[in-house]
């Protein structure tokens, strides 16, 4: 279950704007009467409220996830793949149990040019953790998604992928997620919900 501690976490969405609060001088100006600013202060008054009260965009269960919520921050355009493709993407990966601590990202993994090396997997071999899987099989070409991934579709061994490739991001994410003091007092439900933000670059190979 995602709680709300992990949506807000996951800072998908920036909170509405506060009005600014005006300062009016006690003389007012000829042209200006009481009446208008009564109107206009009603004016300020409805725009903040309607601000305020505006519902942000809500992440949503992705069907036969597990579990996994998603927030699409751009819809793509291409292809949806399937099983059985090889597919390549960039992301962020985050630890909700780490206030949102950013244990590995493909845009630090460079190539002998400098440029960002996008994670490559084939879609149903079993070697990646399943929600991002299921937040791919979803996706268009060109999509960016945030995903909120609950621990039993997450990581439940050190050998699934994507693994950090820095030996102390691996070592502390492993290290929390599979703590077994805090296992034992009941607290695995929290401690492997991880936050991806998953950009699909393309469908290199079709099944």
């Amino acid at each position: 279950m995602v709680t709300t501690a992990v949506t807000a976490v996951a800072g998908a969405v920036p909170p509405p704007p506060k009005g600014k609060a005006v300062t009016v001088a006690s003389t007012l100006p000829p042209t200006l009467t009481r009446r208008h600013l009564l109107v206009a202060g009603a004016t300020a008054s409805a725009l903040r409220t309607a601000a305020a009260s505006a519902a942000p965009p809500k992440f949503a269960e992705i069907p036969d996830s597990g579990g996994v919520k998603a927030l699409d921050l751009r819809e793509g355009s291409g292809e949806v793949p399937a099983d059985g493709d090889q597919v390549a993407i960039h992301y962020y990966g985050r630890l909700a149990a780490k206030q949102g601590w950013r244990f590995d990202s493909t845009y630090d993994h460079k190539d002998e040019t400098g440029d960002p090396m996008p994670f490559v997997f084939t879609i149903g071999s079993g070697k990646v953790i399943p929600g991002i899987e299921a937040a791919v099989k979803s996706m268009r070409v060109g999509g960016l998604r945030r995903v909120i991934i609950p621990p039993s579709q997450g990581y439940q061994n050190t050998s699934q992928e994507p693994i950090p490739p820095n030996f102390f991001d691996r070592q502390r994410l492993f290290t929390t997620i599979f703590n077994p003091t805090r296992l034992a007092n009941g607290e695995g439900s929290t401690l492997g919900t991880l936050i991806f933000d998953i950009e699909l670059i393309n469908i290199r190979q079709r099944s």
